[in-house]
C-alpha cells in the first residue's frame, strides 16, 4: 500500500496569492517523489477548482507563472485535486465549470473516511 499526503486547503484565501505557494509546491514535491497526492479544496479555496480563477492568481506580483501554472505542475507530477460539494452552491459552480485538473467532487465524509481509515495517510492543513 503506498503512502498518502491530503492536503486541505480550507484556510488558504485566493485572494492572498502568497498563501497559495506553499501547499501546491508541497504537492508537486511529494506526487514527485511517488507519494499518492491528494489535494481537497475546500471552503474559500474552492475557488482555484473554477475555470478562470486561478488563471488570474499570481503567487508573486509579476511573476510569469500564475496559480493555474502550479496546479498543471503538481498534476503533471500526479497529485489529485478535487472540490468540495459545498463549494458549488457557495460560488454558482457546477461540474462543468471545473477545471480540467479537478478529479472530481468530494463531501466532507470523503475527507474523513479518507484520513481516519488509511493508516498509511498523512494530511497537512493550509
Amino acid at each position: 500500500m503506498s503512502k498518502k499526503l491530503v492536503i486541505v486547503m480550507a484556510n488558504t484565501d485566493p485572494r492572498n496569492g502568497e498563501e497559495l505557494g506553499a501547499p501546491i509546491f508541497q504537492a508537486s514535491v511529494a506526487a514527485a517523489m511517488e507519494y499518492d497526492v491528494q489535494v481537497i479544496c475546500t471552503a474559500t479555496s474552492g475557488r482555484l477548482m473554477k475555470k478562470g480563477v486561478a488563471e488570474k492568481l499570481f503567487v508573486k506580483p509579476g511573476s510569469p507563472k500564475s496559480v493555474y501554472d502550479f496546479i498543471k505542475d503538481a498534476h503533471e507530477a500526479g497529485a489529485k485535486f478535487y472540490c468540495c460539494s459545498p463549494n458549488l452552491d457557495l460560488f454558482d459552480m457546477s461540474k462543468d465549470d471545473l477545471i480540467p485538473e479537478c478529479e472530481g467532487i468530494v463531501g466532507g465524509a470523503y475527507l474523513i473516511e479518507e484520513i481516519m481509515e488509511d493508516e498509511n495517510c498523512k494530511v497537512l492543513t493550509y
